[in-house]
């Protein structure tokens, strides 16, 4: 070994391991698997107010641990709410970059058992069946306890805005083709371009923040 190799290898050796790991990246999932504090809260800045939603870790585990990871690390940013149902539901968790929503939508997570109901202002994962969980999350408006069979697990409840939940606009109700509401397929290839033009009512997160 020379000693040019020999430097650069006792250098390295001296690097913490942590160093290696992978930088949180939002265009990585894979980067962004921090476990989450037991509970926290997320300030969620938008264009109909601010809301505040606490979670705990304990009533879904894997659900608030991908939670925490996406608002840390600024997803929901001017995510807009794309599904907001008059007593139903408000959904909302497509990146507005198609290049970001792309390579989350297969980044699943199996699924916590359901712990807690879907009681008005509690917040849950959508799914597309067992295990399917990527990062479109729901704000229930009602009393949706059916949905606790279904499998969808709450992690947490808005504490504080509820108000401004309530003011976040429904008039474009369902999505299409059921509804007049964005196609979540085009939502996904064409981000905000696709809903600042089509559906320029639409509330939105301006910034989602870990409150410390």
């Amino acid at each position: 070994m020379t000693f040019q190799a020999l430097a650069f290898a006792v250098a390295v050796s001296m690097i913490p391991a942590a160093a290696f790991a992978q930088s949180p990246s939002l265009k990585n999932p894979a980067s962004l698997t921090e476990k989450a504090p037991d509970a926290y809260r997320a300030r969620f800045d938008t264009s109909a107010g601010v809301f505040v939603i606490e979670v705990s870790r304990a009533s879904a585990p894997l659900g608030a641990d991908r939670f925490y990871n996406l608002v840390k690390n600024g997803f929901y940013d001017e995510a807009r709410f794309f599904r907001a149902i008059e007593g139903f539901m408000v959904q909302f968790g497509i990146h507005g970059d198609p290049a970001v929503s792309s390579v989350w939508r297969n980044a699943r997570i199996n699924d916590d058992p359901v712990k807690g109901t879907n009681a008005p202002m509690t917040i849950t994962f959508a799914t597309a069946g067992p295990n399917t969980r990527t990062t479109q999350v729901f704000v229930n408006f009602g009393n949706n306890g059916a949905l606790d069979k279904q499998g969808f697990a709450p992690f947490g409840k808005v504490v504080t805005g509820s108000d401004v939940v309530n003011k976040i606009f429904t008039g474009y109700g369902e999505g299409a083709p059921r509804g007049k509401g964005p196609e979540q397929g085009r939502i996904q290839m064409e981000g905000n371009a696709y809903l600042s033009k089509e559906f320029p009512k639409m509330d939105y997160v301006k910034k989602a923040t870990i409150d410390k």
